[in-house]
């Protein structure tokens, strides 16, 4: 797309000339195993994004959550995240088939900070730490397992500027509900009746009932 006036940023140069290098203290938060606080952290951490790319380049940025602490950590370096049975689209999982580079954000409702991993990923299909992960009686059928090879604590500016966590800037009703969208486009032949039962009050109650 072409847009006038436009001025596009071609080099890691040109970028740079206008963001200057990071402050030396940044640069250098990087590290390569889990500090205890970032064990802490993971431990009250109910949900994270997973970032990942396929060999042609073409990326999927995945949601994943459970009770806090879902995340195992194996050893100072390695961590294991649960997959739960989905729409078996699996976009990531199918990336890193092809490309086990992930980039990971891991968030604590109400604080403005996150804890960023980026490393390989392996699909595991079982291990006995299987067994603590285990939620209302669903054992997952596969995990991610992360080597890390980066981790560091991210600012709290996003969040400030956005105001995601004050509850008086919500409005979760400003753009139709998840059973008008779906109807609107990718369940175009079903019932919306029926769509608005299914994404009710009771969808909540079968969201580890579900299997692939």
């Amino acid at each position: 797309m072409d847009i006038a006036g436009m001025v596009e940023i071609t080099s890691s140069d040109e970028l740079r000339e206008l963001v200057p290098a990071p402050l030396q203290a940044t640069a250098d938060k990087v590290r390569k195993e889990l500090h205890e606080l970032d064990k802490q952290w993971l431990a009250e951490s109910p949900f994270c994004l997973i970032a990942t790319a396929a060999a042609d380049g073409s990326c999927d940025v995945s949601p994943k959550g459970d009770p806090a602490g879902f995340t195992k950590v194996l050893d100072d370096c390695t961590i294991a995240i649960p997959e739960r049975a989905g729409n078996r689209r699996i976009d990531g999982f199918l990336n890193i088939v092809t490309n086990p580079h992930v980039g990971l954000i891991f968030l604590i409702p109400g604080r403005g900070e996150t804890l960023r991993i980026n490393g390989r990923a392996r699909i595991i299909k079982d291990a006995p730490f299987f067994d603590d992960m285990i939620v209302k009686g669903n054992r997952p059928q596969l995990a991610l397992l992360v080597e890390i090879e980066e981790i560091f604590h991210h600012c709290s500016k996003a969040f400030l500027r956005s105001k995601i966590w004050k509850p008086e800037t919500w409005n979760p009703d400003a753009v139709p509900s998840r059973a008008e969208i779906a109807k609107a486009t990718d369940r175009k032949d079903a019932d919306l009746a029926e769509l608005k039962e299914y994404y009710g009050p009771t969808y909540e109650e079968g969201i580890y009932n579900v299997k692939y």
